[in-house]
């Protein structure tokens, strides 16, 4: 990642977050209307009018498709927000809540509390513990690399150590299914591979982005200079403790939201992050808004091919983003030097 970090002006971040204002907006009608039930996009859009359009769509449109779509979005956000957040906690464009195992963590936590037949607010708390968990083991044994004050990203230990610590979130999530009962346990899966099928609440996800971007984007231009270093952020005047542990919690916030609404959804926190700062730089006032509208964006679309790439059967929305992210993730990874 780039320590020097060139100044966006206000119109060129404008016109970025327009263009993917206007992409998502695209990809919210093409969701309502596109399905094994198919219909108009003028169809799809007057069902959302109460007492408007076909009573048959307005149906589909309200309580299967609006949701899913609305919980795509918000999934994807999150993630997406959590992802840049971590890169620049960590200094390193590999970060990632599913890579480091944040995700992994919140979906055994709330594993856990499903099994035990916990209530769905305890389910939540749950996954927020466990991401916190995650996060903590992650600065932990890595808190060498995130000590130093120079211009170089996190060394490849950062990496490693999330890696394995997803390894034994998988190792523990692998023991619980054994030990699921078995008319649950075609549910599970799917919900821990990514699913959107059957959201029908979308509202807590939303609320959790909307908190975590009250909470994440005012400090944007902190951000900024902290990407040049802790001693650099420290004599800038940046409260450089407060500001990791802000993102330490509201990236925990982001990945379990995500993960209680709609499971273990892959690579959106990296590969979305990455390409914007490919695209446009590293500003992180830029940043920041265009990854969640991006993140959004993105699991919206991979949800609809999911859900009709083999009509009328229904793929985990996490498949399709893995598709698109092991190859881009190993890509980045090999171009990479190992130091």
């Amino acid at each position: 990642m780039h320590d020097v970090v060139p100044r966006m002006s206000a119109a060129r971040a404008a016109s970025i977050w327009a263009a993917l204002v206007a992409v998502v907006a695209l990809l919210f009608v093409a969701s309502l209307s596109i399905g094994s039930v198919p219909m108009s996009p003028w169809q799809a859009l007057a069902s959302l009018v109460p007492h408007g359009g076909d009573a048959l769509f307005a149906d589909i449109v309200r309580t299967l498709r609006l949701p899913r779509a609305l919980a795509g979005f918000a999934c994807g956000a999150l993630l997406a927000l959590a992802g840049a957040l971590l890169q620049v906690l960590l200094r390193n464009p590999l970060a990632e809540p599913y890579v480091l195992g944040v995700s992994g963590g919140a979906a055994g936590f709330a594993l856990v509390a499903m099994i035990a037949g916990a209530a769905w607010w305890l389910v939540d708390a749950s996954a927020f513990a466990g991401a916190l968990v995650s996060v903590a083991l992650v600065l932990g044994l890595a808190r060498r690399e995130l000590g130093r004050g120079d211009s170089r990203d996190a060394s490849p230990r950062l990496l490693l150590t999330g890696v394995v610590i997803a390894a034994g979130w998988g190792a523990l999530v692998t023991l619980l299914l054994s030990l699921a009962p078995d008319a649950r346990l075609r549910g599970i899966i799917f919900w821990l591979t990514g699913d959107l099928n059957g959201v029908t609440a979308p509202w807590f996800a939303w609320g959790a982005l909307l908190l975590a971007a009250c909470v994440a984007l005012p400090a944007a231009p902190q951000l900024n200079v902290l990407l040049r270093g802790d001693a650099t952020a420290l004599a800038l005047g940046v409260p450089v403790a407060r500001l990791r542990m802000r993102i330490y919690l509201v990236a925990s916030l982001a990945a379990a939201a995500a993960v209680t609404t709609a499971g273990t959804i892959g690579f959106v926190g990296l590969v979305v992050p990455h390409a914007l700062r490919l695209a446009f730089g590293n500003d992180q006032r830029m940043l920041l808004p265009a990854a969640m509208l991006a993140g959004g964006g993105g699991v919206m679309a991979a949800d609809l091919l999911a859900r009709t790439a083999i009509a009328p059967a229904q793929l985990p929305v996490g498949v399709m983003t893995a598709l698109i992210g092991v190859p881009v993730f190993l890509w980045m990874l090999l171009r990479r030097p190992m130091r």
